[in-house]
């Protein structure tokens, strides 16, 4: 069936659908991660986007039942060059398409999809527009034109849990989501941890009594990916998720030994309730903020952050520690970024600078027990070089409950 993409400033491509029949609308952006498309399409912080993958080949693994990042797509519409009809893999459940459908999600191939990349990085995100529908192409053009915009957008109310629910390694309880089931209505998966990994090899926490652990750790869903909650249980802690919504005494009422800010989608600043919450909590327990948490941190010490031309998006993003001196290739998907002139005498000091674009991508507190970093340390998909992020964040809880703990290498 004909389907087309269409950009704000004009651009048109005609292509098939492979995915839900309909029309969506969203911010285009483009992604430049080699595999790791399920994780993608489940990841909260896209919702509100329309996503292009730059590898030409999408689809030949098809869909599987332990790779989501949350329970379903939030995608607004997936453009690809060529989907594989067919998919080839052992652990295939279905094909992507057959998952798209599924969920009412667009999916657009046969498009010229490096056009689409290079527009936006000359231009910048566009809102677009992905549609099944006999529309012309000016009409496709003049509702990408009037379609809602990202910046000033709250979109973590509608990704995040409805109530609090405790994180179980082998199982996810759907109707702590209250937002449906997996695969489109059918009975739920088994979320299971990824095969072959655990706590980063190199490091050990030593010595640490077995009366200390677990560490309980509280998790804000503005968004947050399972593999968030999987890498925190590895390192030992027990992980309570409690939505974007609730107040900084209704969290600490659960006596947390640590508190994580989690991605997210949307506009930072629009997310005003998480904002506040987060400045009452500053200074009470060690804070690890990830992503769209590393900029609600910045904004609750009284920061500013801006939108980027086009965002980050992909498993190969290069990040310097500055601390180390050390090059990371880290996974990111956020559009903003923390004005680290705006946090001057607020405690704040960089740590981590993407080394594309000069961006801020993390900062630690001087004296508080608070840091935060702008990509994704576990990754999926992506490398693992910033795990060890997890074991950075338990050491200090240890180190602020007096548990003696540090860090050796064999």
């Amino acid at each position: 069936m004909r389907a087309l993409v269409a950009l704000e400033d004009g651009l048109v491509l005609e292509g098939r659908s492979f995915g839900s029949k309909g029309e969506r609308t969203g911010e285009v952006v483009f992604n430049t991660s080699m595999t790791g498309y399920q994780e993608i399409l489940t990841d909260p912080s896209y919702k509100g986007q329309i996503v292009t993958m730059t590898y030409p080949h999408i689809g030949n693994y098809g869909v599987n039942e332990e790779d989501f990042e949350s329970i379903q797509p939030h995608v607004e519409g997936f453009v690809v060059k060529e989907y594989c009809a067919r998919p080839s893999n052992w652990r295939s459940a279905r094909p992507l398409g057959d998952f798209l459908e599924a969920y009412g999600i667009v999916g657009i191939e046969g498009v010229d999809t490096r056009c689409i990349t290079r527009r936006l990085r000359t231009v910048g995100a566009q809102r677009g527009i992905v549609t099944t529908e006999k529309i012309s192409e000016k009409a496709a053009v003049e509702k990408a034109q009037h379609s809602e915009g990202m910046v000033g957008r709250e979109l973590v109310q509608f990704v995040t849990c409805k109530e609090p629910y405790q994180w179980r390694r082998q199982s996810y309880d759907i109707e702590a989501r209250g937002d449906g089931k997996p695969w489109g209505g059918q009975e739920p998966l088994p979320w299971g941890e990824s095969p072959g990994r655990d706590v980063d090899p190199g490091l050990e926490l030593a010595p640490v009594s077995r009366s200390a652990l677990p560490l309980r750790v509280v998790a804000i869903d503005c968004g947050i990916k399972h593999n968030i909650l999987r890498r925190l249980e590895a390192y030992g802690a027990s992980v309570t998720v409690v939505p974007a919504s609730w107040p900084a005494d209704r969290i600490l009422e659960h006596d947390p030994d640590g508190i994580v800010i989690s991605n997210g989608p949307g506009d930072p600043e629009a997310v005003t309730y998480t904002i506040q919450t987060t400045s009452k909590l500053i200074g009470k327990r060690p804070i690890f903020g990830i992503c769209l948490g590393h900029q609600l941190v910045a904004l609750a010490l009284g920061g500013k952050t801006y939108k980027l031309r086009f965002g980050h998006h992909g498993a190969n993003q290069p990040v310097k520690d500055l601390t180390t001196g050390k090059v990371q290739i880290t996974a990111q998907n956020h559009g903003f970024a923390v004005d680290m002139e705006s946090l001057q005498g607020k405690g704040m000091v960089l740590t981590h600078v993407n080394l594309n674009d000069g961006t801020a991508e993390g900062m630690e507190h001087v004296e508080l027990p608070l840091f935060s970093v702008q990509y994704h340390p576990e990754a999926s998909p992506g490398p693992h070089d910033a795990d060890y992020l997890f074991g950075k964040f338990i050491r200090q809880i240890m180190q602020f409950k007096g548990i003696h703990a540090e860090a050796r290498r064999p």
